[in-house]
């Protein structure tokens, strides 16, 4: 078997504080694979650059004159983290062997890169980058994380729990999942739906090396929402069954009412009648909401929109000269 092209795709969006030293130590991965023979010497690092302001564009080019590793995409504007890696792998899976996807802020312990192809010498299509301890969160953060990965598993969506997106796919894998063709991508939930062989790698996540979170707590709960909506429809059915319970409720309420007028027990309720409609006028803007979430979603997906616009693609325009040389 000869030595895999691995392709290391790096979402990027305002990264410029830490990009030159994400590009150091990726690179030094690359390099310590290629001696190590796991790794073909075409292998690359592909920075994608997601739309940002700052000069993150400006230092993946300048760090692609230095490093003969570092390729840079950029897309036309901004479109989000899920599919600017998107962009990124449908690029890389032309090329490569195998692709591992990481985020730009080296929280993730990219050192495990190397047990990530080790393991796809070993016949693994599909190898997550998993959390072994979450003590670098908050005390909020930690226990809403595993409180979202219990209710996503209840309502039967298979998460690989404190996984995100640091990941090896096999080339085939990748083809597989570019059949998923949905606008609204979660990525976390549709690459357990592709099957094939798969593991798990520990490790221990660390700070942010330098700048700012992307992932605020409204993306973070924005983020999980569209999980939850784009593979089941246990919202809706919640509604349903909040509507039924109202209705039986309603009756048992009705029937007191009825047996109080004729014992002659009525009195006039202004507070009660009030809070019921407000009770039940929040339970039809909480079902009208939901149920408009999902029509959101299909309305987005009929459009059929690109996910993305490529800009600058050096990648494949560097992989051609080279070819052609």
């Amino acid at each position: 078997m000869n030595q895999p092209i691995l392709t290391i795709v790096v979402p990027c969006f305002n990264e410029e504080e830490v990009l030159k030293e994400t590009s150091n130590q990726l690179s030094k991965v690359i390099n310590d694979l290629i001696e190590d023979l796991l790794v073909s010497k075409e292998s690359k690092i592909l920075f994608v650059d997601d739309g940002s302001k700052d000069r993150t564009w400006e230092i993946i080019e300048e760090e692609s004159l230095i490093k003969s590793f570092v390729t840079g995409l950029k897309l036309a504007r901004n479109v989000g983290h899920q599919n600017a890696l998107i962009a990124g792998l449908e690029t890389a899976a032309k090329q490569s062997d195998c692709v591992v996807s990481v985020d730009a802020d080296l929280q993730d312990d990219i050192n495990v890169i190397h047990s990530f192809v080790e393991k796809y010498w070993d016949g693994y299509d599909i190898v997550y980058g998993v959390r072994d301890k979450r003590d670098t969160d908050t005390f909020f953060k930690r226990n809403t994380a595993l409180g979202f990965y219990r209710f996503m598993d209840r309502i039967g969506i298979k998460l690989v729990p404190n996984h995100a997106d640091f990941r090896l796919m096999s080339k085939r894998a990748l083809e597989e999942l570019f059949k998923y063709q949905e606008t609204n991508i979660f990525l976390r939930g549709l690459v357990p739906l592709v099957g094939f062989k798969s593991t798990n790698v520990y490790y221990d996540r660390r700070e942010r090396f330098a700048g700012e979170s992307k992932y605020p707590l409204k993306k973070m709960l924005a983020f999980a929402f569209d999980g939850i909506t784009s593979f089941s429809v246990a919202p809706i059915r919640f509604v349903t069954f909040l509507g039924f319970l109202s209705l039986v409720l309603s009756v048992f309420a009705g029937g007191y009412a009825l047996i109080q007028e004729i014992i002659g027990h009525t009195q006039s309720g202004w507070t009660s009648l009030i809070l019921s409609i407000w009770f039940v006028g929040g339970l039809q803007l909480l079902g009208i909401g939901i149920i408009g979430e999902y029509i959101g979603k299909i309305y987005s997906e009929v459009k059929r929109r690109p996910k993305y616009v490529i800009e600058i693609d050096r990648y494949t325009s560097n992989t051609m000269e080279k070819n052609i040389v």
